[in-house]
């Protein structure tokens, strides 16, 4: 098993935990959680890489065990969130890096490739969208709330915040229920049940419209730059759909797209099949 460290880092005040194992010179790989989890949910597959990579895994800020300021005091928007983690790089002193983004990971990481595209070795997507092919049904009613922020349309998506959603979010589309451990669910709840954390994560649900808004200034970055990138895609997720995987090879047309029987939360249940394919990958 690896040694991870479980350590905080002190970005301009702001406090980010974090998650770090592996060798100080190899390769970085940076791991970026998904909604609304933590780092935590990279519990079983850092120690599976950790002899080739240096694994860094942040909490993104009203996360985890990272700081959960006010909204008044703090504006969650992805840009936001992006700020504070792109500078977080930098006071760990990642100069380059490889990234593996996750569902709100993706937006985060996709932003933070784009400013800095000399730093980005590769990316690992794993359900994480850049494409409106990517999009299902399921988020008709967060659409209506960006289209309308009324209230009505705030509470009308409050179920997304609510303990049984959460349950779903991991087991829906594993073809083995058993196979899911309760303990990062009721982990996720912990922190969602935390004193306005429902209403930080509704703001972010109202603000990911500026994440499909950059989608194509980040598909002209995969065009422009042509990171290697491998995306392995849980294909029965209920969120982001497989032809949202396929999509990265119309600018990346050598991406290596893999798909797993899984749904959203495939490390839960296919966490060895997803480190394979990351060595077998970054080794190229």
């Amino acid at each position: 098993m690896a040694d991870v460290a479980y350590r905080t880092a002190d970005v301009d005040g702001f406090s980010v935990f974090y998650r770090e194992a592996g060798a100080a010179d190899a390769p970085t790989l940076l791991l970026l959680h998904g909604y609304p989890s933590a780092s935590h949910q990279f519990r079983e597959l850092i120690p599976l890489l950790a002899d080739r990579f240096r694994i860094v895994a942040p909490d993104l800020p009203g996360f985890g065990k990272s700081d959960m300021p006010s909204r008044d005091a703090f504006s969650y928007t992805f840009e936001h969130l992006t700020d504070v983690i792109d500078r977080f790089t930098e006071v760990l002193g990642l100069e380059s890096f490889a990234l593996y983004v996750f569902d709100y990971g993706a937006p985060v990481g996709f932003r933070i490739a784009t400013r800095h595209p000399d730093r980005i070795t590769a990316i690992i997507t794993q359900n994480g969208n850049a494409y409106a092919d990517g999009l299902s049904d399921a988020w008709k009613p967060i659409e209506a709330y960006w289209k309308d922020s009324s209230q009505a349309n705030r509470e009308a998506i409050r179920v997304m915040v609510e303990p049984q959603t959460t349950i779903w979010q991991y087991t829906q589309g594993a073809p083995d229920e058993t196979r899911v451990s309760p303990d990062g669910y009721a982990l996720d709840n912990y922190y969602l049940a935390r004193p306005g954390n429902d209403e930080i994560q509704l703001d972010l649900f109202l603000d990911y419209a500026s994440n499909v808004a950059l989608y194509p200034a980040w598909q002209q970055y995969f065009r422009t730059s042509r990171p290697p990138l491998l995306a392995v895609w849980g294909k029965n997720d209920p969120f982001f759909l497989p032809p949202g995987a396929e999509a990265f090879k119309r600018d990346i047309p050598d991406a290596d797209v893999r798909f797993l029987d899984a749904g959203h939360f495939a490390l839960e249940t296919n966490v060895e099949d997803v480190a394979t394919a990351i060595r077998q990958f970054l080794a190229k």
